[in-house]
């Protein structure tokens, strides 16, 4: 069993940045592809950003691309997401999961992962 634990959200101006972390416990790290998706009110559960279990691949909803980064930590079980140049739109409930997936895949889609953290809020004011 993998417990996940989101971090870092909390409110901020459009324009600023925001980092979120996620702590990995229960299971092996590297075994593991990961994500973070974010759902806003009202909205279905989207992809934002995934890493393959090799840390070689990752990919980006086309919304965050260049704004938004994703990193894994195997030291300290770690995925952090940084999010910069912030916009109204990004604001959502934002959560990490787990997918058993190929060595170098990353998918988009919310069934392809397991295993998900309680999420975090980020709100984004204008």
């Amino acid at each position: 069993q993998v417990q996940l634990a989101e971090s870092g959200g909390g409110l901020v101006q459009a324009g600023n940045s925001l980092s979120l972390s996620c702590q990995i416990s229960g299971h092996t790290f590297r075994a593991y592809a990961w994500a973070w998706f974010r759902q806003a009110p009202g909205k279905e559960r989207e992809f934002v950003a995934g890493i393959s279990r090799t840390g070689l691949v990752t990919h980006y909803a086309d919304s965050v691309k260049g704004r938004f980064g994703m990193s894994k930590d195997g030291v300290n079980d770690i995925i952090s997401l940084s999010m910069n140049r912030l916009k109204v739109e990004d604001t959502a409930v934002y959560y990490c999961a787990a997918g058993v997936l190929e060595t170098n895949t990353v998918r988009r889609r919310v069934d392809e992962y397991v295993y998900w953290g309680q999420g975090t809020q980020v709100i984004v004011s204008s």
